[in-house]
């Protein structure tokens, strides 16, 4: 039986910030499934909350996509910043590869993988490091597992289609991490990836 705390770990802050979670992408899946996007923004919370964040990390993994994600980027940024303060909007930016503009399409892939590689280069801030490497981990996670089950078609379900592309975005970015997160928790992303590798090869 789980032991209790004094109070509770998780405010109603955290409740909101589902709930924003769920309006942004109520409608949207993972890439090729009909598992809603909402399980990858639960997941990465929990990642989070496992490898020692507090309740503004997790708010930010949570709403990581958000600012991507939603028809206007700029508008949820406000929101976010005006619901949950600066620290968890700074963190939900730094870990965006994109704002969303209404009508208009992202950046090319290559272009807004590099420019984020570059980015998280030069952070400093552990926060960022911690939701980013949780958010990396879950998504090699989720490749290796269909690596496994339909082989080299997961491929297909991204715009980066190309497999040697997909290693360098998630190598670079793992090596980023060493020594900027929890070392159990950059190992496992090291292990996740060197599979994601072998399975690709394989």
């Amino acid at each position: 039986m789980p032991t209790s705390a004094a109070g509770p770990l998780l405010s109603r802050r955290f409740t909101e910030a589902f709930a924003l979670a769920s309006d942004v992408h109520a409608t949207q899946v993972r890439k090729g499934s009909a598992v809603p996007y909402l399980a990858h923004l639960m997941s990465v919370a929990a990642l989070v909350l496992e490898n020692g964040g507090d309740e503004d990390t997790a708010i930010a993994a949570l709403l990581h996509d958000a600012v991507e994600d939603s028809s206007d980027g700029s508008e949820t940024e406000a929101r976010i910043r005006g619901q949950f303060g600066d620290r968890v909007a700074d963190i939900v930016l730094a870990c965006s590869d994109a704002i969303a503009v209404p009508g208009q399409k992202k950046a090319p892939w290559p272009d807004r993988k590099a420019e984020y590689i570059s980015r998280l280069a030069s952070e400093t801030d552990p926060d960022v490091f911690l939701v980013s490497a949780c958010d990396k981990l879950h998504n090699a996670r989720s490749i290796v597992a269909d690596l496994r089950t339909i082989g080299p078609a997961t491929w297909d379900r991204f715009s980066q289609r190309d497999p040697a592309a997909q290693l360098w975005y998630y190598e670079t970015l793992a090596a980023c991490y060493h020594g900027k997160v929890p070392a159990p928790l950059a190992d496992e992303l090291d292990r996740t990836v060197a599979e994601m590798r072998a399975l690709a090869n394989g």
